[in-house]
């Protein structure tokens, strides 16, 4: 296998944003049907153990990485005023202008800005919390994405990661799973989106992708200390909270 150039990496993540940029318009419709609503159970909880651990109740700014239509912000809000808790700001940074376009639409509360997590458009020290949802596997340079949400977050923050890692699977329910993420939710989500290609790339992207360990090994080398993680729905999703030391 040849190394992988900046070039290559820069097409590899061009692509990508290009693809999300494609399937913006149809994306919250397929996300709701495909996970039959459960993601927001798991974005709630992501929320909710955040504010747990920082035990504060007034945070100056949530950055959402890779916001994609804004989706983990409304949340971030409403678990906020469920916990008593006060947010100043909120800010949602993503590459893709299609998707940051129905974010616009649907969310008049945050602030939003074109940019990468590898790059984030932010000063230092700036955020309480920087969050990523279903998005830091398609962060090709994902060891710098970390140190920049290191440099963006305040002593003591935390970084909150929901993603659909890498798993073992063996059991007879485990290949039920593998069998429906590699067949029937490309086809059913290339149906919503008229788009088969980006729906092949997330069983795809999983399979290349880390497992929830290594990912935490990464976060740990990157500074930070692991605080909480949470399997959900036999292993298809993995939440991770870690805080900058």
């Amino acid at each position: 296998m040849g190394i992988e150039t900046l070039e290559d990496k820069q097409e590899k993540q061009d692509k990508i944003v290009g693809m999300f940029d494609d399937i913006a318009s149809t994306y919250d419709k397929a996300n709701r049907v495909l996970s039959m609503g459960i993601d927001i159970q798991w974005r709630k909880k992501g929320c909710d153990k955040a504010f747990e651990i920082l035990g504060k109740k007034s945070l100056g700014q949530i950055t959402d990485v890779a916001t994609g239509t804004g989706d983990l912000l409304i949340y971030w809000r409403e678990q906020a005023a469920k916990s008593g808790v006060t947010i100043e700001k909120y800010v949602g940074v993503d590459p893709s202008v299609g998707m940051l376009k129905v974010a616009k639409e649907k969310v008049d509360f945050a602030d939003f800005i074109v940019g990468k997590a590898q790059a984030l458009p932010v000063i230092n020290e700036s955020s309480d919390v920087i969050s990523i949802s279903y998005g830091i596997r398609n962060v090709v340079d994902r060891v710098e994405a970390l140190q920049e949400f290191s440099r963006a977050l305040k002593p003591g923050g935390l970084v909150v990661i929901l993603e659909f890692t890498k798993q073992e699977r063996s059991g007879m329910i485990d290949k039920i799973v593998d069998f429906g993420m590699k067949n029937i939710l490309p086809r059913l989500g290339g149906f919503i989106s008229k788009n088969y290609e980006a729906y092949r790339y997330l069983p795809d992207s999983i399979e290349e992708f880390l497992t929830t360990e290594m990912l935490s090994r990464e976060l740990e080398e990157a500074g930070f200390e692991m605080k909480y993680t949470k399997s959900f729905s036999m292993g298809i999703s993995t939440l991770l909270v870690a805080q900058k030391r």
